[in-house]
């Protein structure tokens, strides 16, 4: 399937979409305050071992320590038992590290010292002597020639390795050649730089959000690769001539007066992906709900008749959501858990076609998931691996009126508790006045339905109390003031 790229470039950002048959398959976004982190190497600092997390605590220079636990140790990994994180580690003891994970919510980065460093057609591994193969490249017989090629163009002092990449399954040795002495070129720069500088300090930073959209997602199904912004055209034209020819010729600048993004509705689909509702062509709909431990999906039929009877509508209905949820997943870049309710299928042949459906629909996606079958109450659950924070926690923020919670208090429930707040403190002060000041919806509430028992709770007082118009109050705000 053809897909096109659409890089939008601005001094504050840089936005990248992929689509497939103008629909946007994915979406990828960079902002110059806040560039992600994942594949730094840095030289950092242990400011804390917790023997009993088996863990510790990195200063890398963020604002927040990062996170080392013991399995992402490289000197730790052997044929015995894993030795305890406190005979590894020491505080103050400056350390080789590599962020795997952005910091996510109140969690900071997370690390390894196992580093790796991607380049076009490999990702190199220094401390590793292994030969690994994409799992996307699945003719055991090309995997055994792939690593058999890649051990005859390795130096004979190399003690690293290397895992072979999709997109170097066709590539010629010459290629193969120049990728392998690129990343051990950057390598012995990085243990040079290692050495000179003194710790927290970054050594490595990976690639901008649009040259890694060249190394990692042009390939020989892209159409075409489309810049609006002639500055960073020629940088990636720069950067495409020296290290990936192949694509050089797809390069060019967007042509016209109206914006790239709104040419091909790309704004209307990042307006969509932030929706709770997702409509499905047919009448029915996905619920989508982000939560701190995993994100739950419920698939309904809504309007959506057109079956031979109810089962055939069902099953229908399943098998356009597998497709729709796959590519949520890959534009919202949902990961973690996630749990769909698909509609109930009494047939077992139904749900054995929508599962398969399911994993057919995220091959195609470039984070690795994994799908477990129907559990007892009908529910699918997806992992999908997590690196950097999703799309809505990247451009949106929790309501400061629900706090998070998507519901508020109704106004009738934020007036009793006014009034029950008032007989406490008439109990134990003694004012002449009980002023209230609350948002327009409870005062009129007070003003109206609930004047008798305002009044009645004055007379129970013995005190008058008067109201108030709070203009920038939201509905649950108020105070009592005494007077």
């Amino acid at each position: 399937m053809t897909e096109d790229i659409l890089v939008n470039v601005s001094p504050f950002e840089v936005r990248v979409a992929l689509v497939q048959q103008g629909a946007v398959q994915e979406f990828h976004l960079e902002r110059a305050a806040s560039r992600g982190l994942v594949g730094n190497i840095c030289l950092g600092r242990v400011a804390r071992v917790l023997p009993g997390m088996q863990s510790a605590f990195i200063d890398i220079g963020l604002d927040r320590a990062a996170f080392l636990h013991v399995a992402d140790l490289w000197q730790s990994r052997g044929a015995g038992p894993t030795p305890p994180i406190e005979k590894l580690l020491y505080e103050s003891q400056p350390l080789l590290v590599q962020v795997i994970k952005d910091p996510i919510g109140t969690k900071g980065a997370r690390l390894s010292t196992q580093i790796s460093i991607a380049g076009r057609l490999l990702v190199y591994l220094p401390q590793d002597p292994h030969i690994g193969v994409s799992q996307r490249i699945g003719n055991e017989a090309e995997r055994t020639a792939l690593r058999e090629r890649i051990q005859r163009l390795m130096p004979e002092e190399e003690q690293g390795g290397v895992i072979i990449r999709t997109m170097a399954e066709d590539a010629p040795d010459e290629q193969l050649s120049a990728d392998i002495d690129y990343l051990r070129k950057r390598w012995r720069q990085i243990l040079e730089a290692s050495k000179s500088q003194t710790a927290p300090a970054l050594l490595y930073q990976e690639l901008s959000l649009t040259q890694r959209v060249l190394r990692d997602i042009a390939g020989e199904h892209t159409t075409g690769i489309i810049v609006d912004a002639q500055q960073a055209l020629e940088e990636l034209q720069a950067f495409a001539g020296t290290y990936m020819p192949s694509v050089l010729g797809k390069l060019r600048r967007h042509a016209g007066d109206r914006p790239l993004f709104d040419l091909h509705r790309v704004e209307e689909e990042l307006e969509r992906a932030l929706a709770r509702r997702v409509d499905l062509k047919s009448g029915g709909y996905l619920i989508i709900d982000q939560t701190e431990a995993m994100t739950t999906i419920d698939v309904n039929t809504g309007g959506f008749v057109g079956g031979r009877n109810f089962d055939d509508t069902v099953f229908r209905t399943n098998l356009e959501a597998a497709h729709a949820i796959a590519r949520q997943l890959r534009v919202r870049n949902l990961g973690g858990i996630v749990i769909i309710d698909f509609i109930d299928m009494t047939s077992a042949e139904h749900r054995d076609a929508v599962q398969a459906e399911l994993r057919r629909a995220l091959e195609r996606d470039r984070t690795r998931t994994t799908v477990n079958g129907f559990t007892s109450l009908g529910l699918v659950e997806v992992t999908r691996k997590r690196t950097r924070e999703s799309l809505a926690h990247v451009l949106c923020e929790p309501c400061a009126t629900c706090a998070g919670k998507g519901e508020i208090r109704t106004a009738r429930t934020v007036a009793y508790g006014i009034m029950r707040e008032i007989q406490r403190e008439a109990r134990q002060f003694n004012p002449r006045e009980f002023r209230i000041l609350a948002a327009q919806s409870v005062i009129d509430l007070f003003l109206e339905e609930e004047s008798q028992h305002l009044a009645a709770l004055g007379d129970a007082i013995g005190k008058p109390i008067s109201l108030q118009v709070e203009n920038l109050y939201s509905q649950e705000q108020y105070d009592i003031v005494l007077i």
